[in-house]
């Protein structure tokens, strides 16, 4: 199936998955956004939480889903294997319990897919070889079809249906590979009542804007004239100069009164979409997020840390050849936070280095801030393009209350980074552009209702403020979530140590958890 199945679940169920690999590649599923206390042996991430499940094998996944309402995801965690292995994962309420607004006559996923009409796996592998950008994506899809402006697609454009009068909840995910991207539907406005598995403040807007990872709930209600509108999707691009994938896809929401097909020979009505570039629109929607009410928002911080994120250039080494070096003024992409590019072990899993006490696999001293400062958004020297290399992991005593600055460079672009922490939900207090400054910016952060999430599109050559308690032991990778990026090392993980007793500490890990 393509996309994969999707998984209807209650807040409280415990979720029993068998992954079996028929694939000829290496393969991990992880559960995106799922709080997966104490089970982090379920996470999925390649070489973090287990070794890989190899060609022929299988895996089985237990998790319980607690606190948890609205819209997550799957996708295979290894490689490049997510661009085409991916599905819904939809959490309803309890029984007895309801939505914290009028039940949606209809609901529906829509998923924001990307495509290559060659192998992705052969895409990423070329990337390493030569050390340039890897080739851009020839198509976006939703629901696992490009849409009718395409002529492969134009018999199988993915159909939504409305009534005239109804309300129906879109369960919108972007799954794209490496593109944020914007969402609408022509004449037809969004009611947003969640994301990442939250519930927010509602709020209307007529354009919704999705960094890979990110799901976001809306309503729509069929109040235009009886018709055909088409939805359409297609790339925010904020970094400049640098090529991407700037085609449309599109899907049709039909109103079921129309009796099609006789009456449905005209096309339907296109949505204006905001430029590639429109940063103002991205700002405005993010800005509008709030938590349905007051939230706790950790105080007293313990943990204070401050996190580069971007991207570098390495020289080429002397051994290469030039046609390895492909990258600016021949030079290898690399990307890296507080100028460690991190490194994938290969021999044993982060966890399973951290729970057997196996040496040599991983340091703990990732820095808790840039080890040189700099203007971080401005001209940066040529020095800073180079990250060091490592496998490195920031310890956090278990409880402890965490904020963290995650701040943009310029370092050779800009860009709007989603970045993701996998087995915690956080709030986003604040974003800005520029540079980060604790002087004046603390009066900007939002303690009262500040919007929950695991995925924060930190805004292009700005930054975002997050917080949260680190009550769930484990190793938990933190990484952007455009996969180029993470390939070439934007990324770190949290070892969160364990605290008194078995529920403070982490599950003994499956039986059939695979070898490496």
């Amino acid at each position: 199936m393509f996309p994969g199945p999707t998984l209807e679940v209650k807040n409280g169920d415990t979720l029993v998955v068998k992954v079996v690999n028929r694939a000829r590649y290496n393969v991990t599923i992880h559960w995106h956004g799922i709080r997966q206390m104490r089970t982090g042996w379920a996470d999925g991430p390649e070489f973090v939480t287990q070794c890989p499940i190899r060609p022929g094998g299988s895996y089985t996944y237990r998790f319980t889903i607690e606190g948890q309402e609205g819209t997550l995801w799957w996708h295979a965690h290894s490689s490049w294997l997510r661009a085409t292995v991916y599905g819904a994962l939809i959490i309803h309420p309890r029984e007895g319990s309801s939505y914290p607004f009028s039940k949606p006559k209809r609901e529906t996923p829509i998923l924001l897919g990307e495509w290559w009409d060659t192998n992705p796996i052969d895409v990423v592998r070329e990337a390493t070889r030569t050390g340039a950008a890897p080739n851009i994506s020839d198509a976006y899809t939703i629901n696992g079809q490009p849409g009718d402006l395409f002529n492969c697609s134009s018999k199988d454009t993915t159909i939504v249906p409305i009534d005239s009068g109804e309300t129906n909840l879109l369960r919108v995910i972007n799954a794209a590979l490496n593109q944020p991207l914007f969402f609408t539907i022509a004449n037809h406005k969004f009611t947003v009542v969640g994301a990442d598995a939250s519930y927010l403040k509602p709020f209307t807007t007529s354009v919704i804007m999705l960094g890979p990872g990110q799901t976001t709930d809306v309503l729509i209600s069929g109040d235009q004239l009886p018709g055909r509108y088409y939805m359409a999707a297609r790339a925010y691009q904020s970094a400049q100069n640098a090529p991407f994938d700037n085609t449309t896809t599109t899907a049709i929401l039909e109103y079921k009164s129309v009796l099609c097909p006789a009456k449905c020979t005209k096309k339907p009505f296109m949505p204006p979409l905001p430029a590639y570039n429109d940063t103002a629109t991205v700002t405005a929607f993010s800005r509008s997020f709030r938590s349905p009410r007051k939230v706790e928002v950790p105080t007293d911080i313990d943990e204070n840390l401050f996190f580069t994120i971007g991207l570098g250039l390495n020289n080429c080494p002397k051994n290469f050849r030039a046609r390895r070096c492909q990258g600016p003024n021949g030079t290898r992409f690399t990307a890296s936070m507080n100028n460690v590019s991190f490194v994938f072990p290969s021999k044993a899993s982060l966890l399973q280095a951290y729970k057997q006490k196996i040496p040599g696999v991983f340091t703990t001293d990732f820095p808790a801030k840039p080890q040189v400062k700099f203007d971080y958004t401005g001209n940066v020297s040529r020095s800073l393009f180079q990250p060091a290399r490592g496998t490195k992991l920031y310890k956090l005593k278990y409880g402890s209350r965490v904020q963290i600055v995650l701040q943009d460079t310029s370092i050779v672009t800009p860009e709007n980074h989603p970045i993701h922490l996998h087995g915690y939900d956080f709030y986003i207090i604040a974003e800005g552009f520029g540079n980060f400054n604790p002087k004046t910016d603390k009066s900007k952060f939002n303690l009262v209702d500040p919007p929950m999430r695991n995925t924060v599109a930190v805004p292009v050559n700005g930054w975002a403020v997050i917080r949260f308690v680190a009550d769930n032991p484990g190793v938990w990778l933190m990484h952007c979530h455009l996969d180029v990026h993470i390939t070439w090392g934007l990324a770190m993980a949290f070892l969160v140590e364990e605290g008194i007793g078995i529920l403070q500490s982490v599950e003994p890990p499956p039986a059939d958890l695979p070898i490496c």
